[in-house]
């Protein structure tokens, strides 16, 4: 029998793909219907879930859970938007009463505690997106990959592909790059994601990421178990 996540804010489900893959079952949970989740979803409030007395320490073995970043975000920071929700200290609290493993996932500037970085060009993700995961539990990841060469920008209603201009350099000798926009289908398929329109895309979390951190959640469970 697979073990259980419950998958809090879920999106249109690029973590939950991830998990799935690993070997989990997952359900998920947002506020917002989300008609192209691959799996089990339930429309309700993340938080009121994980606060209402419905057994979830008994039906779950791990939650995830990727409160709403838009407060992190630096473009927001520049205009000046404070009108965003900092969820991440409640959540966290409420996670750490249910006694399960969990995993929160944010965006860089987030203030996470004692988070790694998962960068897409380290794990065979053809895309600039660095994204924060703090657990509690051991997570190991590699290193950042190397930006020098061609990828892809995701972002907004935006694909944009950035690739070395072969022979122009700039004035300092080093390379030129340009960056054109390109289809979504693009971003899919760099992203490993076939199911999600522009804007989904664009806020998802790559699979690849929640994979490699699912394989560790699930030798983490199994440790427990046999203890």
């Amino acid at each position: 029998m697979k073990p259980r996540l419950l998958d809090l804010f879920c999106g249109a489900g690029g973590a939950a793909m991830g998990y799935h893959r690993a070997g989990f079952e997952v359900v998920g949970v947002d506020i917002k219907a989300q008609p192209r989740y691959p799996f089990e979803f339930h429309q309700a409030d993340a938080l009121a879930t994980l606060t209402a007395d419905i057994g979830i320490s008994r039906d779950f073995d791990a939650i995830h859970a990727s409160p709403p970043c838009q407060a992190y975000l630096v473009a927001n920071n520049i205009h000046g938007r404070t009108d965003h929700p900092d969820l991440i200290a409640e959540t966290r609290e409420l996670l750490q009463e249910t006694g399960l493993p969990y995993v929160i996932e944010n965006v860089p500037g987030a203030p996470l505690e004692n988070a790694v970085t998962i960068c897409g060009l380290s794990v065979g993700v053809n895309v600039k997106r660095h994204r924060l995961f703090e657990a509690n539990f051991p997570i190991m990841v590699p290193p950042c990959g190397d930006h020098s060469g061609d990828w892809l920008l995701v972002f907004g209603h935006t694909v944009l592909e950035r690739s070395k201009q072969i022979d122009r350099n700039t004035p300092s000798g080093g390379p030129r790059f340009r960056r054109k926009h390109v289809g979504t289908d693009r971003g899919r398929e760099a992203m490993g994601i076939d199911w999600m329109n522009r804007d989904e895309l664009s806020e998802a979390i790559p699979p690849p990421y929640t994979e490699l951190i699912g394989y560790q959640l699930l030798q983490h469970i199994r440790a427990g178990v046999a203890a």
